[in-house]
């Protein structure tokens, strides 16, 4: 079957979840720029999980121009990594008004690490539908990033889950905090798009 529903049903998702994101976001109650100071850990939150929704679309959209057709076990690959990113509203939210505690990066964690693996899923899914031989299986290669970032969320979950055992009530924080510059620097990562499918569909245009 076509690709064109999925693709047309994923961006519509996608672009709910960002609006509802946005619609999170609380206005200061003062006209004082010091009002802002409390709302600074949500608009954090918010910003890292605009890149991180930002980089699966962006993801998302590459990956298919080297798709010919999907099944219907791919539609529900899909659906599964739609159904983990329908979440991160919820845990942007969480952590945001919690000033990055330990439960809250944790699910935060969770959350995005269940994206990658569905990301993955998805992605092993196609191929297995494509061929080995064919050139979405040639554009993806091997899925080194894609291993890095599972190890990465898995560090940062840890280091939000330790943090109050070796260094106490104020250890909460900043294990949170520690945990969150791990998700930053996986977003990093993945911030410019995925260059192996761009090559291989400008050798095909060529």
């Amino acid at each position: 079957m076509g690709k064109g529903r999925l693709e047309a049903f994923s961006d519509g998702v996608i672009a709910i979840i960002i609006t509802i994101m946005v619609l999170d976001l609380k206005a200061p109650q003062s006209e004082s720029m010091e009002a802002i100071r409390p709302l600074l850990p949500a608009m954090v939150s918010y910003v890292l999980s605009f890149v991180y929704v930002g980089i699966f679309w962006n993801n998302h959209h590459h990956l298919l121009h080297a798709v010919k057709w999907v099944s219907g076990m791919i539609l529900w690959a899909n659906l599964h990594l739609l159904f983990w990113l329908s979440l991160v509203p919820f845990v942007t939210r969480w952590m945001g008004e919690s000033h990055f505690a330990t439960q809250p990066v944790i699910a935060y964690g969770v959350v995005m690490l269940m994206c990658a693996l569905s990301w993955t899923i998805f992605s092993w899914m196609l191929v297995r539908h494509h061929g080995k031989d064919s050139e979405l299986a040639a554009a993806l290669g091997r899925e080194r990033k894609e291993v890095v970032s599972v190890f990465l969320y898995a560090l940062g979950i840890a280091l939000a889950i330790v943090g109050p055992w070796v260094w106490g009530d104020e250890g909460a924080h900043w294990g949170g905090m520690a945990g969150c510059a791990i998700y930053a620097l996986v977003a990093a990562m993945w911030f410019v798009p995925d260059r192996r499918i761009e090559r291989v569909l400008a050798g095909r245009a060529g």
